[in-house]
C-alpha cells in the first residue's frame, strides 16, 4: 500500500512542523541553573561584602545572576537548629551548587548532601572538622580554600605586638 501526499497537505504538514519548531525549541532549552546561598547569619545586608564577592567572582566568569543564573538565598537568623532544614530545602530545590558562608553552615550543607558540590572558605582545618579526608586527597563534593588561621593566629600576635 503506498500513500501519496497531494500539494496541499504536504503545505499543511510543513506549515504546521515550521509553526511549531519555536515552541520546541523552547522547551529544549536547559533550565537556568541555580546556585543555592546558605549561611547562618540574619539577613542579606550582614552579608553585603561576601554576596559582592561571589557575584564579581562570577560575573568575571560570565555568569550574570538573573540573566543565566539565580541564587536561592537561605539564612538561619542566628539559628543554628534551622540549618539542616534550610540545607535540605536547596537539597530539595536540585541547586547546582551549594555556597556555605562558615563553618556551621558547610556542616549542615555536608550532612544534606553527598553530591551536590559544596563551595566554603573559612579559616579552620577541614580535615579536625571531619570535612574532607586530607588536604591532598579531599574526595567527597567539598572544594573552596582555607586560611588556616587558627594555626597562624598565636604567631601573628606574637610578630604584631607594638
Amino acid at each position: 500500500m503506498t500513500v501519496t501526499l497531494g500539494r496541499r497537505e504536504l503545505l499543511v504538514a510543513l506549515g504546521g512542523a515550521a509553526a511549531a519548531w519555536p515552541l520546541a525549541a523552547r522547551a529544549q532549552q536547559p533550565a537556568m541553573p541555580v546556585v543555592g546561598y546558605l549561611n547562618i547569619g540574619g539577613s542579606p545586608e550582614s552579608d553585603t561584602s561576601r554576596l559582592t564577592g561571589l557575584r564579581r567572582g562570577l560575573n568575571e566568569t560570565g555568569y550574570v545572576e538573573g540573566r543565566n543564573f539565580v541564587i536561592e538565598y537561605r539564612w538561619a537568623g542566628n539559628q543554628v537548629d534551622r540549618l539542616p532544614e534550610l540545607a535540605a530545602d536547596l537539597v530539595h530545590l536540585r541547586v547546582a551548587v551549594i555556597v556555605s558562608a562558615g563553618r556551621v553552615a558547610t556542616l549542615a550543607a555536608k550532612a544534606a548532601t553527598t553530591s551536590i558540590p559544596i563551595v566554603t572558605g573559612f579559616a579552620n582545618d577541614p580535615v579536625q572538622l571531619g570535612l574532607v579526608a586530607t588536604l591532598n586527597r579531599p574526595g567527597g563534593n567539598l572544594t573552596g580554600f582555607n586560611a588556616f588561621a587558627g594555626e597562624l593566629g598565636p604567631r601573628r600576635s606574637r610578630f604584631c605586638t607594638s
